[in-house]
């Protein structure tokens, strides 16, 4: 019986062999979910959800709905058990791999390629995304820097200028891609930092003010 941690290493290679260039980030929030994995690609985000043999369909409906909301393609791997009935679980747009071990080694068979997902949005993509990275989507389109907004109030103006035209929605979604690919996981807390301290966002600490006993 393949378990989720046996799968993971094998088929990160099987994607990097199939795609090329691609980014693998795990354990990613999606909404009230967690994708197993996100890869990354040079013009695209995809999903991937790995149900082993050990793994049940009970949250399955929940994470195709959340999975459709932030990325633009999304793939269910699966271990031989779930082969027969997992199209039957997820909709016609998401791609379907199965693994099982033969001779030793696994072996990895594309059942389904996974089609466009027309559901996800720019800003759950760009939720994705810190403050600093944000920043440089506004210094590349020379837009303000609204730093008396909040991340999300921000990721608003970034949405009307791509909706009116002033930022092309190719470049943003290459942008997306181009940023996470480029993440760098041992600067990133450092350049947060310096952000919020260039821009004045750093958190205040709360004094408590001693109440007065009366005697």
């Amino acid at each position: 019986m393949l378990k989720d941690k046996d799968i993971r290493e094998p088929l990160f290679f099987f994607l990097e062999e199939k795609y090329g260039k691609i980014r693998i980030l795990e354990e990613k929030n999606t909404g009230r979910s967690r994708a197993d994995a996100v890869m990354v690609t040079d013009d695209a985000l995809y999903g991937i959800e790995i149900k082993s043999d050990a793994d049940t369909y009970a949250r399955l409906s929940r994470q195709v709905e959340d999975y459709d909301r932030y990325y633009d393609r999304n793939i269910v791997v699966v271990g031989s058990s779930h082969a027969h009935h997992i199209r039957e679980h997820v909709p016609d747009h998401w791609g379907v791999i199965t693994v099982e071990m033969e001779e030793g080694d696994y072996d990895f068979y594309v059942m389904r390629e996974p089609l466009p997902n027309t559901e996800a949005t720019f800003a759950n993509k760009l939720d994705f995304l810190w403050r600093p990275e944000i920043a440089k989507i506004q210094e590349e389109h020379d837009m303000p820097a609204y730093n008396y907004l909040s991340k999300s109030k921000v990721i608003g103006k970034i949405i009307e200028w791509t909706d009116d035209g002033r930022i092309p929605k190719d470049r943003l979604q290459a942008q997306i891609c181009e940023l996470l690919f480029e993440r760098d996981y041992n600067t990133i807390f450092d350049e947060i930092n310096k952000y919020r301290q260039e821009h004045g966002l750093h958190k205040r600490r709360r004094t408590k003010k001693r109440r007065k006993r009366s005697k």
